[in-house]
């Protein structure tokens, strides 16, 4: 009877190996596919731009010549010929055509191309939508949302250099965002915290699109208690790269010193009941509708307690179309448990 039981645990085991090994193929053989796909674009874009001095009516008959010998396959027309010419002029004098640029859909590409005029720029855009698996709408929303104007631009106001370790500290500060973008429906610029805590709720997957890639939800109005006292935190969130909690203050005012001490407090109180080993130490981040820098400044010089201040807006609800792209936050910590050492 021991003996069946271990083959049937070793035989789900392989099975689950095998599973596992299938899908990671599976998206390796997809992923060359569109990488050649896209080096096949190129190159067509270049017999398209050394041969348009002889007119437009050369994309027209090139993609007539085409059709005819694989009359079966799409992507030849005039219009998709002209953009592989353009995509081509675009990166001709590189090297080596980005690695980011190369593993996104052709569709992508072309809205980048389009949408983002700096290559440096686009090649952040295509590096965060391949790192997240950005659907073409969600890239765009982004882009819309300015996301890399308020993730890589601003002056970040936090003491993180000075309270974590250098290769933590870089990460921290990379995810950070002035402001933050939350989009929920029904909620006016005059509504308290509470209101707008409980919308974020409703609508966390926006909050995890807005917050990034690694932000795991804990929970809200997270109790933590003394011998005589509960506290309760308004968002706990585990970050899957930082390795660490992220205490997640909300503020409906501009900032306030004191704000620093209460979120000092709850970042104190989780790493003394929530903190593994294995964890780094615990973040705080707090959210205000404005600040002055001057006053965040000589508020963080008085804490040992890592904190990030940022700015916060609130929009009208995320477009549909983008919201029935999104994967449930059930889906997103359905292999995650943060109370199993072995997942942290």
């Amino acid at each position: 009877m021991e003996e069946n039981k271990m083959l049937d645990k070793n035989f789900k085991d392989l099975v689950l190996y095998a599973k596992e090994d299938i899908l990671k193929t599976r998206f390796k053989v997809q992923e060359n596919a569109n990488m050649e796909l896209i080096k096949l674009y190129y190159r067509l874009g270049k017999i398209v731009s050394e041969n348009v001095k002889y007119g437009n009516k050369f994309i027209e008959d090139f993609s007539i010549a085409l059709k005819l010998e694989f009359p079966d396959t799409t992507g030849f027309s005039t219009r998709n010929l002209s953009r592989m010419k353009k995509f081509y002029e675009e990166y001709k004098d590189l090297a080596n055509l980005p690695m980011a640029l190369a593993k996104l859909p052709w569709s992508h590409n072309n809205l980048l191309l389009d949408k983002v005029k700096e290559l440096n720029v686009r090649k952040w855009y295509a590096e965060k939508c391949y790192e997240n698996g950005w659907s073409y709408t969600v890239l765009d929303h982004q882009i819309d949302l300015q996301l890399y104007e308020r993730q890589v631009i601003p002056e970040k106001l936090t003491n993180f250099e000075n309270k974590l370790p250098i290769s933590q500290s870089e990460l921290a500060i990379d995810v950070i965002k002035d402001p933050y973008i939350f989009e929920l429906e029904g909620i006016k610029e005059s509504t308290n915290e509470k209101n707008i805590e409980n919308a974020m709720m409703e609508k966390i997957k926006n909050v995890l699109l807005e917050l990034g890639k690694g932000f795991s939800f804990v929970g809200n109005q997270y109790k933590v208690s003394t011998e005589n006292n509960d506290y309760y935190i308004d968002m706990l969130f585990y970050h899957l790269d930082l390795r660490c909690y992220i205490v997640v203050e909300l503020k409906n005012t501009e900032f306030k010193p004191d704000y620093i001490g209460q979120l000092s407090f709850y970042v104190t109180a989780v790493d003394e009941t929530l903190r593994k080993e294995q964890d780094s130490q615990t973040i705080g981040l707090l959210l205000c509708k404005g600040k002055d820098k001057l006053s965040v400044e000589w508020a963080l010089k008085g804490t040992n307690t890592p904190i990030g201040v940022t700015s916060y807006e609130v929009r009208n609800e995320l477009p549909q179309e983008i919201l029935d792209k999104l994967p449930t936050e059930e889906d997103i910590n359905k292999h995650i448990d943060i109370n199993d050492d072995d997942n942290i």
